[in-house]
This record gives C-alpha cells, sequence and structure tokens, in this order.
C-alpha cells in the first residue's frame, strides 16, 4: 500500500469514525477494510449479548476448553484454538484469530489493545446504521449486571447506555437477578417508548399470563421483521428462584411456535428470535420449531464467525451467537423479496478500541456515570504477573484465584467457586483494582458460606453440576461451566452417564472419604436467607495481603474419555 492510498483510506475511516490505527494498518497487522460492510439487501439486523455491564474497554481470552458430546462432539461452538480457526478458514496469527481464540493471547493482546466499549460500539452502531438506514439493533441480555457500577446503580447506568446506544429490542436473563419489582420498573418506565423488552417464555405461576411482551413486530425499509423474545429458561434454577417467586420461564417449544405461526399470519416477512437459551440449546430448538428464519443467540458466549443453518420440517433456520463482553456485534443483512428471504450475509464484527473511535456523546455519559465511584473503583489491591482469566469448562486463573483466597481466608479443606462465564482478563503485570475483582464477584447474592459436607454429599454436588454441563441432551443443559474447585484433584468423563462422571477424588494425596466430613467454602447461593461476608471482600483481604499474585497453579481435573475431541486444547 503506497502512503497515497494508505492517507485515503484513513480518511474515510475518520469520516465514517473508524479511527484505524496506521502503525497497525501499514504494519498489515489489519487489513485496511477491516469494518468495511458491503451493502446486501434490504433489512440489517444487528445483535450484541452478554456484555455483563462493561462499559470501557477490556481485555478477554477466549477459552481453551469448550468440549461437546455427543452430537455436538466436534462442531460449533465446542471448536477452541487450532480446530476453530480451521473450521471457520481464519488464517493463524491474523487479527481475527486473535479475536476468535486464545492463542498467543498476551502477545497478540498487546499488539492489538482492548476490545468492546460502549463508546467504540456506539460508533459502530451508527456507522453501520448511517450505511443501512433502519436497520435494528438488538440485545440478547446480560446487559444490566456483571460490574460494581451496575451493582451499585441497580443497573441503571447500562440501562442509560442501552437507550443512548439505540438498543431496539432486548431479551433477558441476569436481569432477573435485580428482582422482579426492578425489572418491572426499568421495563415500564425506562424502557417504555424506546426498548422492547421480550419474554415469550416468562408468564405468570398462577394463570399461565405472559408477564412482558412476547413479540414486536417492526417495519424495516416496508419489510415487516417479527422480532419474539425468549429469556434464559432456566433462571429459577441457575439463580434464586426468590428474586422471581410468581413467574414461570422454561423452553417453551409449544408457546413459541404459537407465536411464530401468529406473527406470519399477521403479515411477517422475516421472522427472528431473540434468545438467551445458549447456542447448544438454540441448535436444538431450531431444529424442531418450524418458520423461524434466524436466531440471535445469547447466554454461552460463544464467538462464532458463521451463521450455522439448521435445518427442520419446513425449512432451514440459521442461528448465531455473538460472543461478550461487546466484543462483538454482529451484523446480518438480508434480501427479502417477494414475500420471503432470497438471500443472506453475516458477519461478526470484534470491536477493537485501538481501530474505533469512541462516539462522543457515549464516552461523555461514561465518564459521568462513572464518576461518583472512581476513588472506589481503582482501589488498588495486588499486581500480577500472570495471565489473569475466566472462561473454560474447568477453570481460569481467576476462579483459581478466588477458590485460593476463600481456602486462606475461611480456613476451609475444599472451597467451591461457581462456573460463571463472565469476567474479564488481566495482562501479566496488571494492577488488580477492585473494579477488576468486582468484575469477576459482581451479583446479587455474594454471601460467603463455610459448611461441613460428607465426601459423598461432596461428590454429588459435583456430579449434579457436571450433567448440567455435559448432559446429552442440550434441553437439560443449563449452560455455564463446571464449578471451580480448590483444594480438590478429580478426574472428570464427560461422556460418562449422569452420577458416572467424577472419580478419583483426592484432598492433600489422600482419597476423599465419602463419610467423612470436610470444611466447603462457597459463595453465591441460591438458597434464600444466606448471610456472609460478601465474596469481594474475603477476595480483597487476601490480595491485599499476598501483594503480588504469581504463578498461580491452576487446578483442572484429569479429563478422560474425551478422545481427541476438537474442543479441547
Amino acid at each position: 500500500m503506497t502512503r497515497r492510498e494508505f492517507m485515503q483510506v484513513l480518511a474515510a475511516g475518520v469520516a465514517a469514525g473508524l479511527a484505524m490505527d496506521s502503525k497497525q494498518v501499514l504494519a498489515g497487522n489489519v487489513p485496511a477494510n477491516f469494518y468495511e460492510l458491503p451493502k446486501f439487501g434490504n433489512v440489517c439486523l444487528m445483535h450484541f449479548t452478554d456484555c455483563h455491564a462493561q462499559l470501557l474497554p477490556i481485555y478477554f481470552r477466549e477459552p481453551d476448553v469448550n468440549i461437546g458430546i455427543g452430537s455436538a462432539a466436534g462442531r460449533p461452538p465446542h471448536l477452541v484454538g487450532e480446530n476453530f480457526l480451521k473450521a471457520f478458514g481464519i488464517k493463524p496469527g491474523t487479527i481475527e484469530a486473535h479475536a476468535f481464540t486464545y492463542l498467543d493471547f498476551v502477545a497478540a493482546a498487546r499488539t492489538y489493545g482492548k476490545v468492546g466499549g460502549f463508546a467504540h460500539l456506539a460508533t459502530l452502531v451508527k456507522n453501520i446504521r448511517a450505511q443501512r438506514p433502519g436497520a435494528l439493533l438488538m440485545d440478547s441480555g446480560d446487559t444490566w449486571q456483571g460490574s460494581a457500577t451496575a451493582l451499585w446503580t441497580k443497573g441503571q447506568d447500562m440501562v442509560d447506555a442501552q437507550k443512548l446506544l439505540g438498543v431496539n429490542v432486548m431479551a433477558p436473563h441476569w436481569e432477573f437477578t435485580l428482582g422482579a419489582e426492578r425489572v418491572k420498573e426499568i421495563v415500564e418506565k425506562d424502557f417504555a417508548g424506546s426498548v422492547d423488552f421480550l419474554a415469550q417464555n416468562v408468564k405468570t405461576a398462577d394463570f399461565g399470563d405472559q408477564v412482558f411482551k412476547p413479540y414486536v413486530i417492526k417495519h424495516v425499509n416496508g419489510v415487516p421483521v417479527a422480532i419474539i423474545g425468549q429469556a434464559f429458561p432456566y433462571t429459577p434454577i441457575a439463580n434464586p428462584r426468590h428474586f422471581v417467586p410468581d413467574w414461570t420461564f422454561g423452553i417453551q417449544e409449544e408457546s413459541l411456535q404459537k407465536y411464530v405461526d401468529e406473527v406470519r399470519a399477521k403479515g411477517a416477512q422475516v421472522v427472528a428470535v431473540l434468545s438467551h437459551n445458549g447456542m447448544d440449546v438454540d441448535l436444538k430448538m431450531a431444529s424442531r420449531v418450524t418458520g423461524i428464519d434466524v436466531i440471535f443467540g445469547g447466554h454461552t458466549h460463544d464467538a462464532v464467525p458463521q451463521a450455522i443453518p439448521v435445518k427442520n420440517a419446513k425449512g432451514t433456520t440459521l442461528v448465531t451467537n455473538a460472543g461478550s463482553n461487546g466484543k462483538f456485534l454482529g451484523v446480518m443483512d438480508l434480501d427479502v423479496r417477494n414475500g420471503k428471504i432470497q438471500g443472506y450475509k453475516y458477519r461478526l464484527l470484534p470491536v477493537f478500541s485501538n481501530l474505533i473511535e469512541p462516539d462522543r456523546a457515549m464516552a461523555d455519559y461514561i465518564r459521568k456515570v462513572r464518576a461518583p465511584y472512581e476513588a472506589k473503583l481503582n482501589e488498588k489491591l495486588a499486581v500480577t504477573e500472570d495471565l489473569l482469566y475466566r472462561r473454560g469448562n474447568f477453570n481460569g486463573t481467576f476462579d483459581q484465584l478466588i477458590v485460593d483466597a476463600l481456602l486462606e481466608v475461611k480456613g476451609a479443606d475444599i472451597a467451591f467457586s461457581p462456573g460463571f462465564r463472565w469476567g474479564t482478563t488481566l495482562l501479566p503485570g496488571d494492577t488488580i483494582t477492585m473494579e477488576r475483582l468486582m468484575d469477576q464477584t459482581s451479583l446479587t447474592y455474594p454471601a460467603t458460606t463455610l459448611n461441613e459436607l460428607t465426601g459423598a454429599q461432596i461428590k454429588d454436588i459435583m456430579e449434579d453440576v457436571c450433567d448440567n454441563l455435559f448432559n446429552p441432551d442440550p434441553y437439560y443443559q443449563q449452560g455455564g461451566d463446571m464449578v471451580r474447585v480448590g483444594g480438590l484433584q478429580y478426574t472428570v468423563n464427560p461422556n460418562a452417564k449422569m452420577g458416572s462422571r467424577i472419580s478419583n477424588m483426592m484432598l492433600k494425596g489422600k482419597p476423599l472419604d465419602p463419610n467423612k466430613k470436610y470444611l466447603v467454602a462457597g459463595w453465591a447461593s441460591v438458597q434464600e436467607g444466606v448471610t456472609g461476608t460478601p465474596i469481594w471482600d474475603v477476595v480483597a483481604e487476601y490480595l491485599r495481603s499476598v501483594k503480588v499474585i504469581k504463578k498461580v497453579k491452576l487446578n483442572r481435573p484429569t479429563i478422560v474419555g474425551v478422545g481427541k475431541n476438537p474442543g479441547l486444547a
């Protein structure tokens, strides 16, 4: 590329609000047309999901363990590393390889910088809308939870950010952990007339009435587009039931089919489901419910660069999933003519903050909403010499830090930490601030506990969680990853039957005695009335005492029975 050609590209990017880092472009690390989307069709649907309240750019490492079993083995989203790149035709060592895999993460992160940030996402959304008038922006949820400011403002910082971003439609999950009254307050007051909050599968426990709108029909360039909302089906199981005591959830295929048929009867030429099921559940649902053109999914944080076609009794449904933490924006262009979709193009755009000029209005809003909390957010707790991350079926280094803290501070034999998929990444040399700790722990039921459990009870708990992850029927999977374990080593066979996946449980070199009682520390109990020191206080105490985190010993189980599974690095 000549200097003149480069300046032309740069000028075009600036005009569009996309500030390409000149050093990166000239070095050949980033294609000059990285954010160029040739126009196609007449209906554009944009989608993001699972941002977990991250308003600012962050680092986020993709998993190196994402095992699929049964029919899910070896197919998206259960691919990692080189297997992922090969499946999707992505060249190793590129900016796309960094965006979609864990490979060479630290070096690549230092090269390409942070991802996400609502000010950068806003610029990208505005640029696409300028090219595609009428484009809709959809949010699959997990938006009001995951950061300190979201916790402290009861989600208000994210609600106002969504409105400023121009979100048109939303489906929920972690939003419900703010409690039914708070959710209804936001939907009825803040979102009135601006954001459609959809959940066809949330109904009253007494008479089965709809709690929220099941769908909305919007016209895009004269084309009627129906969007049906699907909340996380297992909310009362995965999260505290007492937060939503009067509502029922579930997948509810029959109800979904009814609404698909209803919107078709009303003239919808495009039918989309905005889902928080998790990708495996969406893939199965797409094979059983007919008449859906595309599912925009969330929950499992899977960044899948292509739409996956799924055949059913009456046609084909495209299934997508758009990652997490504001790291990606999905763009689906549809060519709708003669009442039908004639073709489509889909791209999942990584949001690199170094390559996109922040939107001024959104940046100003973020500064304003964070200002009262900056001193608390920026408290320095420790420094890490290791890469700290959360994501993967069994453990991450930040998860390990949490269980290490529980063992030390609570004086436990064994520690459990939930297999949450939300949480940002820190590079070696980074300061662990209170904000970065809260990224891993911000939820409305943070109490830590210390209980006596027998070895048999411990195994039962682990088997139950393992079945939620590896049940061969996606409809019995509840998302999330395996409980993180401190102090205890074990072997796992994901392909074994329920109750037989966990074996060789060892504590300090000795087999776990099924009849002996052990002190087990944990946090985030879904039971009502649980009290205890919040997890962030426990981990902060630990960090202040050790001051430097180094040589974290990752306690992962021995994995057997999966062969050369492409979801295992």
